[in-house]
């Protein structure tokens, strides 16, 4: 295999993912309690024996950078050599101009070949075999596809291919969808190929910069572009249902991609003590330094999550050092950290037949919810004692700002 350079696109500002990416790049997110999702890509290129790796960073810059240790400790970490780009100045216009801002990082190694990836999907995967297509074939650019539903496709770029697997058309998140094939935002270059393209791109003022919106569709006639066919398991976060429905599925131990898994995902350890559960814990993955009193079920718990007495989760992702009160009911809901909840609270229950259908209730980083308050389900509030009419947040309130503090006085 021909040597490559890794460029992880690691700047992405997550607006489909509101709150959660208030001031947290998407790729900072955490995924299954005990990764950042930025992992996976930074995983999988060292399971593939590349070792020179470069992480773009952009907005919220400062979280990725901190938990990369500025590179040089991951990269001691792991034997590989990791370096952390960021915009010349202001930000990047696009996932093309990031890798162009950076153009004089491509001149300064000798790889023969540029692996572009983004930061924010969960999947494993061995680039060599992709790579290895991309030489056999002796294409200029191979982009890497996998079938979507269709009725997501619209939330994708979408692929159509000739019958030799060449790409003849690419439309970047189009309403109406001409396939579902969709790529992966993971592209095999040739280096002198890349560099060339991007400075025609920079000199174009009308170009968004980006490579699914720009440089891949203009390339496609005279260029020889590939789709290299995924099979494994993959998905995208790009939306809130879309993370909370990757971390749920990541709690099934028969995941390749499950944390028990012989080929574990490398991580940065948090570090925190070994927890307490002398509650009662069913299907979930419940972090070092959880205090767990109460039921937790099918749910997902950063490190530092205190679950109260006779407090029940379920269906949910409690990130890190929130506190559920006694009584307090917490069910298919995302909670923030550093979220704290009082007695006698629920938030997104339901039920009925419609329930595993509801939306999901979001609390952002940092809200304090008083006793007796009700989030998300929209109905009248309970004959419980204590409870006030006012104490309900309305069937709008599915989503709770960051620092937001209620009263139910």
């Amino acid at each position: 295999m021909k040597d490559v350079l890794a460029m992880i696109l690691a700047g992405g500002r997550g607006t489909r993912m509101q709150m959660l990416c208030e001031g947290r790049p998407k790729p900072a997110l955490p995924i299954a309690a005990r990764f950042r999702v930025i992992d996976f890509s930074l995983n999988n290129c060292v399971r593939s024996a590349i070792q020179d790796i470069a992480v773009a960073l952009d907005y919220g810059r400062d979280t990725l950078r901190d938990y990369l240790c500025t590179g040089v400790g991951w990269g001691a970490r792991y034997g590989a050599s990791l370096r952390i780009l960021e915009p010349r100045s202001g930000s990047y216009l696009g996932t093309a101009d990031a890798v162009y801002q950076n153009i004089t990082h491509l001149d300064e190694k000798s790889a023969e070949l540029v692996l572009v990836l983004a930061a924010d999907h969960i999947y494993q995967m061995d680039y060599r075999k992709m790579v290895a297509f991309h030489e056999r074939k002796g294409a200029d650019v191979t982009i890497g596809v996998i079938p979507v539903p269709i009725a997501e496709a619209h939330r994708f770029g979408i692929v159509t291919t000739d019958a030799q697997g060449r790409m003849i058309d690419f439309v970047e998140k189009s309403q109406v969808a001409k396939g579902n094939l969709a790529s992966m935002g993971i592209y095999v270059f040739n280096r002198e190929f890349l560099i060339e393209r991007l400075r025609e791109d920079a000199a174009d003022p009308f170009s968004p910069h980006d490579f699914g919106l720009a440089v891949i569709p203009k390339i496609l006639d005279q260029s020889q572009v590939l789709a290299y066919e995924f099979d494994g398991y993959w998905r995208d976060i790009g939306t809130i249902e879309a993370y909370y429905e990757a971390n749920m599925e990541l709690i099934n131990e028969s995941l390749c991609l499950s944390p028990d898994h012989n080929c574990p995902v490398l991580t940065r350890c948090a570090g925190f003590f070994s927890g307490e559960i002398p509650g009662n814990e069913i299907n979930s993955v419940v972090s070092p330094g959880c205090l767990i009193r109460g039921h937790v079920e099918h749910s997902i718990l950063s490190p530092g999550v205190e679950v109260a007495e006779h407090a029940v989760v379920r269906g949910s992702i409690i990130m890190a050092n929130t506190t559920i009160g006694r009584y307090s009911t917490v069910d298919r809901a995302i909670l923030d950290e550093e979220v704290r909840v009082g007695d006698f609270c629920r938030i997104g229950t339901e039920s009925g037949p419609v329930a595993a259908n509801r939306d999901i209730a979001v609390v952002g980083r940092g809200a304090v919810i008083p006793s007796y308050t009700e989030i998300g389900a929209g109905r009248p509030p309970s004959s419980s004692p204590g409870w006030r009419a006012s104490s309900v947040v309305g069937s709008l309130s599915h989503r709770l700002s960051p620092g937001a503090v209620l009263s139910n006085k």
